[in-house]
């Protein structure tokens, strides 16, 4: 990556950032930022992205929901019980 490339996706974070922010809407800065760079990445050659760490980025996004909910009704059974 270059020092372009590096300002591009920084810009473009910041830009998603801000723009969630004025909307009220909650977003992940990470996933924001990994994003970006894989965008820009992927716009200088598509092979310059390993693309499996992509996928397991985005299953561990897709995960994280139904885990802590999991997580949760557990954590909720146990004190129940016990108190």
């Amino acid at each position: 990556m270059h020092p372009i490339h590096g300002f591009s996706a920084d810009l473009n974070s910041s830009l998603v950032i801000f723009s969630a922010t004025l909307l009220h809407l909650p977003v992940s800065t990470t996933h924001v930022v990994s994003g970006s760079i894989m965008g820009v990445g992927s716009a200088e050659r598509v092979k310059a992205v390993h693309w499996d760490v992509a996928r397991q980025m985005v299953t561990a996004w897709v995960m994280t929901i139904p885990c802590t909910a999991l997580m949760g009704a557990l954590a909720y059974l146990v004190v129940h019980n016990l108190f």
